[in-house]
């Protein structure tokens, strides 16, 4: 599979399991870090929504595509930005994606804090692979820094 384009689409498991986790943090229940992402569609400028884990790491906080490049990543591309949400609670951000070279050290701390969740989309490679490792499939996995806006 080219590293590119890279995706794994949802099964019926967890499709339950994202509507289970979108529906507490909707009600203001955060499951380990859980937010809903909403970013404007790259064609209709509708917005958006999907469950994502927010990562913080080093002070920063980071959004990783497991699952490669969904159709979320694409539209944060294009729209370079969206808002976090936690109940009512909405904070807007702007999107920074990380090259390639940057991601080993966010996939790693991402692997450590959810490698019971994501762990199968990562064909094998966990929290305690290399630095080469990582930087090997790093290509198949957006990473986009969060920042205020």
């Amino acid at each position: 599979m080219n590293t590119q384009t890279r995706y794994l689409a949802p099964g019926t498991a967890t499709s339950i399991f994202n509507r289970v986790v979108a529906g507490l943090t909707r009600a203001g229940i955060s499951v380990w870090g859980s937010r809903i992402l909403r970013v404007r569609g790259r064609s209709s400028g509708e917005w958006r929504s999907t469950p994502v884990n927010l990562l913080t790491h080093d002070g920063e906080r980071y959004l990783v595509a497991p699952r490669g490049h969904a159709q979320w990543v694409r539209n944060m591309r294009v729209a370079g930005g969206g808002e976090l949400l936690v109940g009512r609670r909405v904070e807007r951000f702007e999107a920074i994606e990380l090259p390639d070279a940057a991601k080993p050290a966010v996939l790693r701390a991402y692997l450590e804090r959810w490698k019971f969740e994501v762990g199968v989309f990562f064909d094998g490679v966990g929290p305690d692979a290399s630095d080469a490792e990582l930087l090997d499939i790093a290509p198949g996995y957006p990473v986009f820094r969060i920042a205020s806006s």
